[in-house]
């Protein structure tokens, strides 16, 4: 049963927010508010109880900008085709190549501008000048950008239509509206939760997923598959641990959001996983487990995937040769195609050989795929009716090993550490050699943003920020940082954001997600249980 009336209050008090929010731990500079836009812009906070030992904490900064408008956008020509709705585009260039097309435009009659992006210095990337980007008109009316975008589109350019406020420029004065989820572990009586739904291969919206746990509240957790041509979609692109049991292994080195269920112990940590195959007196390593052999989204994998081993976000690295582990959470039918399948009984026996792999698992079976080379390998190994053990193992980031997490949802770049924001878009594969539009539009420009992290009581704090609008202009990633320091937060993590970003609280979606289409279905989600 639900935690009666909620009980509600306004405070009204910038003074009042570090205590409201972030605890005594705060820094002085917290009482002014959250640090977006220039000091001194309105700013009010509305908290809810909404069971024992969680508070809903509504954030409203800022107020509409009339120096922000509309303005036309032009991509680079030969721009990327990204089906991920959240893929940035080709928009920054060098100054050589910004100034062709803006006089490629001026030919067409167009009055074009180039424009310098410049971004913070993070933790981990220097930042300053990333590029130039190319842009038509200004004005507060929508509707004259996108007559200005039909036309420059017939032109032959690629271009789209946004809005100043989301490029992250520090004089804007919002607005932004920020809801802050905190589980108090001292008064929590519920559960905290990781949640994938019926199984790993297919995505559910958060909603969906908060209604089937009757769930207080939630919000979206990690980053996942999206694009069938990238494995299964709803596969969680990074560490994924329910209750304890490892359900997607980890890309190496990320940051990832770990918790228990009574909320007395989470934080930011960042794994490594190894897996192997053994039987016969033979152990092969095992790269993956619960996806779509040969594709590894984000990266972070084994020496021999392409094009690299390190994290690179929103990549889909191959491996044509692999052994990927399934239990009976990943779907209906594990993933078919060419290569073998060894089917295993509880105890590891191996009760049947596939050739082509894929199809549905028996009650408490499990499978192991070969793909390529490891094909043969497996074939070897996997006689009927021997035994195999398959086996994995986390280390941490000073490669000593470490146990299982009971819950952790794969998240990234990390934001703040020991209490100051510590921002790693470098190591987390946020940047790319020779493309800074992907880390203009991913990380310096503003968007929705789902945060989790810790605060100095030992308080489990979600928030989520809308964008994309024009009445909340989202975050960048070091003003995501900002925002999770100023609420007190001494360790935090950027999960899943875009049209990803949601917040559930008594089966009412109270946040806007940012997709034209509503709700998005996502991986999985984090849930606060009764």
């Amino acid at each position: 049963m639900r935690f009666g009336p909620r009980k509600f209050a306004v405070v009204a008090a910038i003074a009042l927010v570090a205590g409201t929010v972030g605890g005594p731990s705060a820094a002085a500079d917290r009482d002014h508010g959250l640090p977006l836009g220039p000091r001194g812009l309105p700013e009010t906070r509305t908290v809810e109880t909404l069971q024992p030992g969680v508070t809903l904490t509504t954030i409203v900064r800022g107020e509409s900008d009339p120096a922000d408008g509309w303005t036309v956008e032009v991509a680079v020509p030969g721009g990327g085709d990204d089906p991920d709705p959240d893929a940035p585009p080709t928009a920054v260039a060098d100054r050589a190549h910004a100034d062709a097309l803006a006089g490629a435009l001026s030919g067409k009659g167009f009055a074009a501008r180039v424009e310098d992006v410049t971004t913070p210095a993070v933790a981990d990337f220097a930042g300053g000048s990333i590029g130039f980007r190319v842009r038509i008109g200004l004005d507060a009316d929508k509707a004259v950008a996108n007559t200005l975008l039909t036309r420059v589109r017939a032109a032959g350019f690629t271009a789209s239509a946004v809005f100043t406020g989301w490029d992250g420029a520090s004089t804007d004065r919002g607005p932004w509206r920020v809801q802050v989820l905190t589980i108090d572990p001292k008064k929590f009586r519920g559960d905290l939760v990781g949640d994938f739904g019926p199984d790993i291969e297919r995505r559910e919206t958060t909603s969906v997923l908060a209604r089937a746990r009757n769930a207080t509240a939630g919000v979206n957790a990690g980053f996942f598959v999206l694009d069938p041509a990238a494995g299964a979609p709803g596969d969680p692109a990074g560490l994924g641990v329910y209750d304890g049991r490892l359900l997607s292994e980890s890309t190496n080195g990320r940051p990832v959001f770990t918790f228990t269920a009574d909320a007395r112990h989470a934080g930011v940590d960042r794994y490594s996983w190894t897996g192997k195959v053994s039987g016969r007196g033979t152990t092969l390593p095992l790269d993956g487990i619960n996806r779509v052999p040969g594709l590894v989204r984000n990266c972070g994998g084994t020496h021999d995937d392409r094009p690299t081993s390190h994290p690179l976000h929103d990549t889909t690295c191959t491996d044509p040769d692999e052994l990927v582990a399934f239990t009976a959470d990943y779907g209906t039918e594990t993933p078919s195609g060419p290569g073998v399948e060894a089917v295993l009984d509880r105890q590891g026996r191996v009760t049947e050989v596939r050739e082509p792999r894929g199809g549905a698992l028996p009650a408490g079976a499990r499978s192991v795929q070969g793909t390529g080379t490891d094909a043969a390998a497996l074939r070897a190994m996997a006689v009927p009716g021997a035994r195999l053990a398959v086996s994995g193992h986390l280390t941490d980031e000073r490669g000593r090993p470490a146990r299982i997490p009971q819950m952790a949802a794969n998240g990234g770049p990390e934001l703040v550490r020991d209490g100051r924001p510590h921002v790693t878009p470098q190591a987390d594969g946020m940047v790319r050699a020779g493309d800074p539009s992907f880390y203009y539009g991913w990380a310096a420009k503003r968007n929705p943003r789902t945060i989790a992290g810790v605060d100095g009581h030992g308080r489990i704090m979600l928030a989520t920020v809308d964008g994309r609008a024009v009445d909340s202009l989202g975050l960048s990633i070091a003003e995501s940082a900002a925002v999770a320091d100023s609420l007190g937060m001494e360790s935090a993590v950027n999960l899943d954001g875009g049209g990803s970003t949601t917040m559930v609280v008594d089966d009412k979606v109270i946040n806007h997600p940012s997709d034209a289409t509503g709700e998005r279905p996502v991986g999985d989600a984090i849930l606060v249980l009764p």
